[in-house]
C-alpha cells in the first residue's frame, strides 16, 4: 500500500467489541476503515456455544442498540430479517441464546466490507504521523502493509493456564474453551474433574451432570472459591456496569481502583443463579434414587499441578483453609482457570518503553480509551485500546453491555464530533457527593 492511502483507522481483531465499532462507524461515519483477525472467519467461543445456555447480558446489549436504536445491525433487525421476531416475541426471555448470538455477529460481518478475515497482524510501529500496520494474509500469503491515522486494538484474552497444568495431551486435560472439542472423549472417560469457579465451570458441570446417568464416570468440582457463589444480578447492583460508574472508577486513583475490583468481585465473577438452581436439582433427584451419587463438589481447594501418573491424571490439592495437601485422581480434567489479557508480543516490541504504565503489567488508558505516550502526548494519531481495560475502566471492561460506549467515545473523539449522543445520568445510583 502506498503511504499516502492512509485509512483513517485500523482494527485489530474482530471480536464482539471491534465488530460493533465497525458497524457503528460503517454506519454513520465517512471513516475509511478497516478490520482485520487472523482466524477464518466469526465465531464466538465455539467451545462453549453448549445448546439452551444464554447470554449473561440482555438482547438490548447488542452490537449497536446503545448507540442507535434504530440501526439495521440490531439484534431486533436481525430476527426480523430472519422471521424469527415472533418466535422471539413468544420465548419471552430477555436475553438471547448464546448460538443465536454468535449468529446475529455472523450476520453483522456478512455485510461489513472492511472486515477482513486470514489475517493476522504481525506488526505496529509508531510513524511519526501515523501507524505503519503489517498484515500477514494466511489466504494469499502474502505479506501486506497499511497505514492508519488510529489504531484501535482489540485482541481479546486468551485461555489462562497455570502453570503446572500445562503440556498435557489436549483430549484429556484442557480449557473450558474447549469443553464441546472434546466433549465425546471426555465422557469416556471412568472420572471427570473440573477445576475452576465461576459461569463456565457451573455450566460444563451442569452438562456433565445431566448426562453423568448415560456414561457412568465419576463427576468432580474443586474450586479455590469460598463457596459455589452466585452472581450478584440485582437491578441496583447492575448499575455497576453502567458508563455512569465507569466514570466515576477511572477517576480513582490507581490504587484504589485496584481494591475496588475486589470488592465488586461478585459482579464480575459469580454463577447465574438459574444454573445454581438447576444444578441443585439435579442433584436432588439423584439423592432420590440414590444416597451416595458419585459427585463431589469441593470449595476451598487449589490445585496446584497436575501430573500424568500411567493411565490417569495425578492433580496436586491443597485445601487452604485448614493448610492441608492432598491427591487427587482422575482420567479427564476440564480447566475452569477463565482468561487473561491477549496482548501481542510485538506491542511490547513497539510500545512498551514509549507508553506510560500504571505498573510494570497495567498500562495507562485514557478515559476515551487512548494510551499515553511519553513523547508527544499531544499527538493527533492515537493508538486505542479495548483490551485490558479492568484496572482503568473497572469490572465492566468485559461486559458486553459497555462495549458501545466505550466505541461510541472512541468515534467521537476520531471524528472530533459528538456522531452518536454520550449517554449519562442514566441510573439511579451515585457514586459521590461531589457534582
Amino acid at each position: 500500500m502506498r503511504r499516502q492511502d492512509v485509512y483513517d483507522c485500523i482494527g485489530i481483531g474482530i471480536g464482539p467489541y471491534n465488530l460493533s465499532l465497525a458497524a457503528l462507524m460503517e454506519e454513520k461515519t465517512d471513516l475509511k476503515v478497516k478490520f482485520f483477525d487472523q482466524t477464518p472467519e466469526f465465531q464466538w467461543h465455539p467451545g462453549m456455544l453448549i445448546n439452551l445456555t444464554d447470554l449473561q447480558v440482555p438482547f438490548i446489549a447488542d452490537l449497536v442498540t446503545f448507540a442507535n436504536p434504530q440501526s439495521r445491525y440490531s439484534y431486533l433487525n436481525y430476527l426480523h430479517t430472519h422471521n424469527r421476531l415472533y418466535k422471539f416475541f413468544f420465548f419471552q426471555k430477555f436475553e438471547m441464546p448464546r448460538q443465536e448470538y454468535n449468529d446475529y455477529a455472523r450476520w453483522v460481518v456478512s455485510q461489513l466490507s472492511c472486515c477482513q478475515f486470514h489475517s493476522e497482524v504481525i506488526g505496529v510501529t509508531d510513524e511519526g504521523d501515523c501507524y505503519k500496520v503489517v498484515i500477514d494474509n494466511r489466504l494469499t500469503d502474502e505479506r501486506e502493509i497499511y497505514y492508519a491515522k488510529h489504531v484501535v486494538m482489540g485482541t481479546g484474552s486468551k485461555p489462562l493456564i497455570l502453570d503446572g497444568m500445562d503440556g498435557l495431551p489436549d483430549g484429556d486435560v484442557h480449557h473450558t474453551s474447549k469443553y464441546l472439542f472434546h466433549k465425546n472423549t471426555t465422557m469416556e472417560g471412568s472420572s471427570i474433574t473440573i477445576v475452576g469457579s465461576g459461569q463456565s465451570a457451573a455450566e460444563v458441570f451442569f452438562v456433565l451432570l445431566k448426562e453423568q446417568k448415560d456414561h457412568s464416570y465419576q463427576l468432580t468440582w474443586l474450586t479455590r472459591s469460598e463457596g459455589i457463589l452466585q452472581l450478584e444480578s440485582s437491578k441496583l447492583g447492575q448499575e455497576f456496569f453502567a458508563p455512569d460508574y465507569v466514570d466515576y472508577f477511572h477517576g480513582l486513583t490507581y490504587e484504589k481502583r485496584v481494591d475496588a475490583l475486589q470488592t465488586l468481585d461478585q459482579l464480575r465473577n459469580g454463577i447465574d443463579p438459574d444454573t445454581l438452581n438447576n444444578i441443585y436439582n439435579i442433584l436432588y433427584n439423584h439423592s432420590v434414587s440414590d444416597s451416595s451419587p458419585d459427585i463431589t463438589i469441593q470449595p476451598l481447594t487449589e490445585v496446584n499441578k497436575i501430573r500424568k501418573e500411567e493411565d490417569q491424571y495425578v492433580l496436586n490439592c491443597r485445601q487452604w483453609q485448614k493448610d492441608r495437601d492432598f491427591s487427587y485422581q482422575t482420567d479427564k480434567v476440564i480447566l475452569a482457570t477463565g482468561y487473561k489479557p491477549n496482548i501481542p508480543k510485538w506491542f511490547f516490541d513497539e510500545f512498551e518503553d514509549k507508553i506510560v504504565w500504571e505498573d510494570d503489567k497495567m498500562y495507562k488508558v485514557s478515559r476515551n480509551y487512548k494510551l499515553e505516550f511519553k513523547e508527544k502526548p499531544d499527538r493527533d494519531h492515537h493508538y486505542y485500546t479495548v483490551t485490558n481495560l479492568e484496572h482503568s475502566h473497572g469490572a465492566g471492561a468485559t461486559n458486553l453491555g459497555l462495549a458501545v460506549d466505550r466505541n461510541i467515545q472512541i468515534i467521537n473523539d476520531i471524528v472530533g464530533e459528538e456522531v452518536y449522543k454520550v449517554q449519562r445520568n442514566t441510573i439511579f445510583s451515585q457514586f459521590t457527593m461531589d457534582k
